[in-house]
């Protein structure tokens, strides 16, 4: 009696199962669908009847849009427990149906960002502003650069032996910028030019090593706009009404994985490349930032953060404590705190500034 008989092939499995052959062989890899017999001469797989079931259930969950981690857990609980198994899947429903709820306030703020006419009134604005550095509980060093003035807001986040002198000469590349009129009809412009200076310096201090460098993330105020400038995976947030909006994109490689639809936000903190970086300053070719405008309203409060941040906290938390505090300097040090509760693996950099209503001269 031959040891395949009575086994399926991948072909004939991949058919009954709904997965594909290629889809297989990679649960195989990764000991989530293993087959009943491996052919030892030719390496072909053969599965048994028994199996379908399992490969059914891993089929239905990856159409869901669960991460193959997550799979594993709910086949191994199903072999146990089948109620179990299907709280789990309730549970992981209930987080996808909030997140996508948090994706749905961040497409009205953007339709509503789009379309709303700028303001017409005669109110006057100004910046609350407060900026903290801490090189947390892990690294021997600071290599974020945090600053906060009248007009900029910046946060840098540098990388290999010149990480520190690299952070500090892009923020300070851009500090002119915060005591001269900004007229808001070039202010990206401005910008632009300004991010050319800051690779320039980053250069200088780097001398051009592939493995030094540094993130940038800046908003430049006009007194009725907060013009954003961004490369690198540091990050920009909007707390209005209540809601928390991230306002740049990441520029990494997890990321693009995500942007592509190769990756879900929940296998992306696993990644092993989570942390690659495929812009930031200086770049071997020209690195294009990030650049946008924000119409202000009073009572909007913005966040910059390094990922020290933003790694460790998760962004429910971060609405929560941003919203809590009563003013920018006890919204960073709240926040820094939490980082570093949270282990504080990485330098922590935070700055937080309120639009709020000024009289008129």
């Amino acid at each position: 009696m031959r040891m395949d008989e009575g086994l399926l092939t991948i072909g004939t499995f991949a058919k009954a199962s709904r997965l594909s052959p290629k889809a297989l062989r990679l649960y195989d890899e990764l000991e989530l669908l293993r087959p009943a017999r491996v052919d030892p001469d030719t390496g072909y797989r053969y599965y048994a009847v028994d199996q379908l079931e399992q490969a059914r259930l891993v089929a239905w969950l990856r159409r869901l849009g669960m991460p193959l981690a997550r799979i594993r857990e709910v086949c191994d609980t199903y072999a146990l427990d089948s109620e179990a198994a299907a709280g789990e899947i309730r549970a992981y429903w209930a987080r996808v149906e909030a997140e996508t709820a948090v994706r749905r306030d961040l497409a009205a703020f953007l339709v509503n960002q789009l379309t709303v006419e700028p303001r017409k009134d005669t109110t006057m604005l100004e910046l609350r502003y407060f900026a903290h550095s801490d090189r947390g509980r892990v690294r021997p060093e600071n290599q974020d650069t945090a600053y906060a003035g009248t007009r900029l807001l910046a946060v840098a986040d540098g990388f290999g032996p010149a990480g520190a002198p690299a952070s500090s000469a892009a923020v300070e590349a851009l500090r002119f910028l915060d005591t001269e009129e900004v007229p808001a009809g070039n202010v990206l412009n401005l910008l632009e030019d300004a991010v050319r200076s800051a690779t320039q310096a980053v250069q200088d201090v780097t001398r051009g090593a592939e493995d030094m460098g540094t993130t940038l993330t800046a908003l430049l105020w006009t007194g009725s706009r907060l013009a954003l400038v961004h490369i690198g995976d540091s990050r920009a947030y909007l707390l209005r009404d209540g809601g928390l909006f991230r306002i740049t994109d990441d520029h990494t490689m997890v990321q693009s994985l995500i942007d592509e639809g190769r990756l879900t936000p929940e296998e992306a903190t696993a990644h092993p490349q989570r942390s690659l970086l495929l812009k930031a300053l200086p770049s071997a070719a020209p690195a294009t930032p990030d650049l946008r405008l924000h119409d202000a309203r009073p009572g909007d409060r913005y966040l910059l953060c390094s990922d020290g941040l933003s790694t460790v906290v998760p962004d429910d938390r971060i609405r929560t404590l941003l919203g809590a505090a009563p003013a920018p300097d006890e919204a960073v040090r709240t926040l820094v705190t939490e980082a570093n509760t949270a282990g504080g693996p990485d330098n922590v950099s935070c700055v937080v500034a309120d639009v709020v209503e000024t009289a008129a001269a």
